[in-house]
């Protein structure tokens, strides 16, 4: 049996309305992302135990096609439509990208650029918060050793 790993931040950020949810892996200093809310958004399905049968088809498709997502060693656990933590297939920022590049005629492209680029990804914040800081002038007033940190 794995070991399921103990996570300190949890995310969720919306996708045209639809859930996506992440954890924050501390040993390996990144975000996971569920795969089944990732094809619930993608594909505007309201129905999990359908998103979850097609993430598991897609998966396998593209294990055939040589593209291997999901690594059996990551044990996350996120909160099901049932209240009840269960163990997901999750996906790096790098494997969100390559699932929407090969997704099924093409129904990702959307989703990527959001992924990609918006201010609302977990990325986007994470890139944006610096900028702002700099841009505020804070950085500029205070003196080399002057903080406590």
């Amino acid at each position: 049996m794995e070991k399921e790993r103990e996570h300190s931040k949890k995310s969720i950020r919306f996708y045209n309305d639809w859930k996506v949810r992440a954890v924050w892996d501390d040993e390996n200093n990144c975000w996971w992302f569920s795969a089944t809310d990732i094809v619930r958004a993608i594909n505007n399905e309201p129905d999990y135990t359908k998103a979850g049968n097609y993430w598991r088809w897609l998966k396998r498709k593209l294990k055939q096609e040589g593209v291997q997502l999901v690594s059996a060693t990551h044990g996350f656990k996120f909160e099901a439509p049932d209240g009840k933590l269960r163990v997901a297939d999750v996906l790096n920022s790098e494997n969100v990208v390559l699932l929407a590049k090969n997704y099924p005629n093409n129904r990702a492209n959307e989703f990527l650029d959001w992924f990609t680029y918006s201010d609302n990804t977990l990325d986007g914040q994470s890139r944006k918060k610096p900028y702002q800081l700099y841009e505020s002038g804070l950085l500029r007033t205070l003196e080399p050793g002057s903080l406590p940190w």
